[in-house]
């Protein structure tokens, strides 16, 4: 399923226009692709959020209306501005719908370690996306982990992950996808334990007891 999005054309390049078109909520864009000259288009800001608020955020399928023709595209590269980060400019990849792509998709931890709770440790996502290779339409919105099954001494790599039908990875094999942190309470507990072992001992011959007067001479 495709999301359509409309588009100006005829925009003038240049900084002093493309902060103009900004200040007027239009956004700066370019579509591009095989077999196409790049056109120079404006994008209202608010479609652009409508038509990206879908479960497939950025990886979102898009109908790109450029004057009389419309094209398949997905989001390329989306600059933001470094102080208000707000979108500042999109590049727009035409696209074959029946080819494949590669796309950066995100993962979803899902299911609860109790393995490692118990032990007072956390699960933590090594990274945040991972590269996959599928067919326009037929990239999946996220990749689910389950880490039920989790312990201390789990790490989830990239050849762990069980992929959706007709998608492969292209990130490493190796790559380290699901790890488990040692929480700072974990770490102080060893030490408190053999803090209370020394003030229990007992203390060495010949020396006086706490709280015992030494012995006259």
């Amino acid at each position: 399923m495709t999301t359509t999005l409309n588009t100006n054309v005829g925009r003038t390049t240049g900084s002093p226009e493309s902060r103009r078109l900004r200040g007027a909520d239009h956004i700066p864009a370019v579509i591009y692709g095989a077999g196409m000259t790049p056109v120079s288009i404006t994008v209202e800001r608010r479609d652009l959020r409508i038509a990206l608020s879908g479960p497939a955020g950025t990886n979102t399928i898009l109908e790109l209306v450029v004057d009389d023709k419309k094209f398949p595209a997905i989001v390329k590269d989306m600059q933001r501005d470094p102080v208000k980060r707000n979108v500042s400019h999109v590049d727009f990849m035409q696209i074959d719908l029946s080819k494949e792509i590669v796309m950066s998709v995100p993962i979803h931890l899902t299911g609860t370690a109790k393995a490692v709770v118990q032990e007072g440790g956390l699960v933590d996502p090594a990274v945040d996306r991972i590269e996959i290779r599928a067919a326009a339409n037929n990239i999946p919105n996220e990749i689910v982990i389950d880490v039920t099954d989790m312990n201390m001494n789990t790490i989830i790599r990239m050849e762990d992950i069980t992929l959706p039908k007709g998608v492969t990875a292209v990130s490493d094999p190796d790559l380290v996808v699901v790890t488990v942190l040692v929480t700072s309470t974990q770490v102080d507990k060893p030490a408190a334990v053999a803090g209370e072992a020394e003030a229990g001992e007992a203390p060495a011959a010949g020396a006086p007891a706490a709280g015992d007067k030494p012995a006259a001479s």
